[in-house]
């Protein structure tokens, strides 16, 4: 379970799910919003959480679980505290993407998938973001940016730091 996994945080969690399953006449509808609960409280889910999700909906594990390793845009364990996502669908791969992808692997000295030493960062290759318009952009955490250039990403990297 995430350190954060506190009584105090759970009884609250706990307080929220009673509330949100009103709304779920059957409750093994709640995998969603159950998933998107905890990383509310506890920033993030892992096998644990599943684990703990699945006991409260009545499902198997596996299910919780593929539910969360299927949807990009859950926080898991493995996420850096700025969780930097690049679109690669085709107009931000006609853009140039994947030398932005590139350049943020040099950059932070990670690879697609992994995440800094230090936690901060994490890098991954996403589907449509949905501002082809914009494009090439990337997705931190719940903040987009758009038309980037190694120029930008210094700048937009350096406010986080």
């Amino acid at each position: 379970m995430p350190e954060e996994f506190t009584d105090k945080r759970k009884q609250a969690f706990e307080a929220e799910f009673k509330k949100m399953l009103r709304h779920y006449p059957n409750k093994q509808a709640a995998v969603l919003p159950s998933l998107r609960l905890f990383e509310k409280h506890f920033r993030y889910n892992d096998e644990d959480s599943c684990e703990y999700i699945a006991g409260l909906l009545g499902l198997s594990p596996a299910k919780i679980y593929g539910v969360l390793s299927f949807y990009t845009h859950y926080n898991s364990k493995h996420h850096g505290k700025y969780r930097i996502m690049v679109c690669m669908t085709l107009p931000c791969a006609l853009m140039g993407a994947k030398s932005i992808v590139e350049y943020l692997k040099e950059k932070l000295e990670i690879d697609v998938g992994e995440r800094t030493e230090d936690g901060k960062f994490s890098l991954e290759k996403v589907e449509c973001l949905a501002a082809c318009n914009k494009a090439p952009m990337m997705q931190i955490n719940d903040h987009y940016y758009y038309h980037l250039t190694p120029e930008k990403i210094d700048q937009i990297l350096e406010k986080l730091e």
